[in-house]
């Protein structure tokens, strides 16, 4: 075991250590070794670069970092949402790339339930889409302690849309994302993009790969056949990533493949491949068109629950990502310009993350399910119905004096439910830039003495229009059905407007 010394080739006054014991992790492309402090690694690509490749990682480790650097919410990014190369080195001829570490919550604390084979092993994304490895009857499920809840994959797709988001900012796109490629912790609710030192910078650096199988776009599939320099030929763009990224929150949501259905194009099993996920992809859960429904014997094997879309259609998943999934998958699933754009799958996550509602039921694996407006309300998972009243709040927002508009923004009750300020003012967006200030709640709701009731912690304007009379900070207000109470009486505050359902 030895420890060998490399320069880096961007700043020739910067050293890196590694441990060479003969074995290095083995990428797709790259050998990977650690730091002697175990701080980072130094990844060497197997191949030799050429002068474009090399360049690109220049550009990767300097430019683009410095970008993000100056940006807003740097650590954000650069802490929880990438792992991003910051050095490049060179030895014998192969160039190496120098990565900060994963973080710990990355690595399979037990892993399997059965067994610890898997233990201390990474979380790549795959782990948590599949159904089979949340089945308590297959051997090699996962342990519960690490599969989190439904609510932890909704932050965990907010996390991987704004990672695309700034990628996209900056003119870039990924090339490759997949399950493969984003490290999830359902437990901190965290993710992380990986393997960046392939990015596509459109007109300069070209994709070395057309991606990951079950996330290539179709229209880079279909002219696969092609030539690289044919103009017809598609290759991964910021276009194809948001293809991706569609299927990943599909996945990690609903735990199954939006376009694997029962349809067989062609006995070859290479080439209906190309066919089923390229030109003749078709949405697994089409409302006219059946061709690829889910053929429910497939399913009998391991009991998946999951994977019937009968069972669990894409809709429980709430108004606004079904509206976002149709887009994906139907309107945009061969015109790539009507994709949605990572910013509209945020918005819409942390919209949907308002309509959550805790399922009463201790033993309910998801804990978590979305309102489905019905009259009476019931968790899809385990089929457990809502106990007792259940406060709706529609916000409406201040257009001009007196004149309030409404919002398409709903916002569910339960008990000890918070209040924050992206609730009460249309000027707060709730982003990765929130301030520590921001995202301090200004207001609670609880159910006491028989009643729903919101407490103000810190809003010096809130009122209760219904009944005229202000609601001072540190007392509370009784959610009654028809009740409005003006949150701010600034220029895009807001005001609520209360239906108790389930009565």
């Amino acid at each position: 075991m030895n420890t060998v010394k490399v320069k880096s080739i961007i700043d020739s006054s910067k050293t890196y250590e590694y441990v060479d014991d003969g074995n290095p992790k083995k990428g797709g492309v790259k050998d990977v070794y650690f730091s002697p402090d175990r701080k980072y690694v130094v990844a060497f690509f197997r191949e030799p670069l050429d002068f474009n490749q090399k360049d690109r990682i220049k550009r990767i480790v300097s430019l683009y970092l410095g970008n993000i650097k100056k940006g807003n919410s740097s650590d954000y990014f650069l802490d929880e949402i990438f792992r991003w190369p910051y050095d490049a080195v060179e030895l014998n001829g192969k160039t190496g790339v120098i990565v900060p570490i994963y973080n710990s919550k990355f690595f399979f604390k037990k892993g399997y339930k059965s067994n610890e084979l898997i233990k201390g092993g990474e979380k790549v994304g795959k782990w948590f889409t599949t159904p089979s490895f949340r089945d308590n009857q297959y051997p090699l499920s996962l342990d519960k302690t690490e599969l989190g809840d439904w609510l932890s994959y909704f932050q965990i797709a907010i996390n991987i849309s704004r990672g695309v988001k700034k990628m996209h900012q900056m003119g870039l796109a990924h090339s490759d994302l997949s399950y493969n490629n984003v490290l999830v912790d359902p437990v901190t609710k965290s993710a992380a993009i990986i393997d960046i030192d392939g990015l596509v910078v459109p007109g300069l650096f070209p994709p070395e790969v057309i991606g990951t199988a079950d996330f290539i776009a179709p229209e880079v599939l279909k002219t696969k056949h092609l030539k690289l320099q044919d103009s017809n030929r598609i290759l991964p763009n910021q276009k194809t990533d948001l293809h991706a990224l569609a299927i990943l929150i599909y996945m990690y949501l609903l735990r199954r493949h939006p376009l694997r259905g029962g349809k067989i194009w062609d006995l070859e099993s290479e080439k209906d491949e190309i066919l089923s996920m390229g030109e003749k992809a078709v949405f697994v859960e089409h409302p006219t068109d059946e061709i690829n429904r889910v053929k429910v014997d497939h399913l009998k094997k391991w009991n998946l629950f999951w994977g019937d879309p009968s069972k669990i259609p894409y809709t429980v998943t709430g108004p606004y990502l079904s509206e976002l999934f149709k887009k994906a998958f139907i309107d945009g699933l061969h015109n790539p310009l009507l994709r949605p754009i990572a910013n509209e799958w945020e918005t819409a996550l942390l919209k949907t993350v308002d309509l959550i509602q805790p399922c009463s039921n201790v033993n309910c694996d998801e804990k978590w399910y979305v309102f489905d407006n019905t009259s009476k309300p019931k968790c899809p998972f385990c089929g457990t119905p809502h106990k007792g009243t259940l406060p709706v709040v529609d916000l409406y927002y201040k257009f001009k004096d007196n004149v309030w508009k409404p919002e398409n923004h709903r916002l569910m009750v339960y008990h000890n439910q918070y209040l924050f300020k992206w609730h009460v003012s249309k000027k707060v967006i709730r982003n990765e830039s929130l301030t520590a200030l921001d995202k301090k709640p200004v207001g609670y709701f609880t159910f006491y003495q028989n009643k729903w009731v919101l407490i103000n912690q810190s809003l010096p304007n809130m009122k209760d229009l219904t009944e005229d009379k202000a609601i001072p900070v540190n007392t509370m207000v009784e959610l009654t059905d028809g009740k409005k109470i003006m949150l701010s009486d600034e220029e895009g505050g807001r005001l609520m407007y209360i239906t108790l359902t389930n009565k």
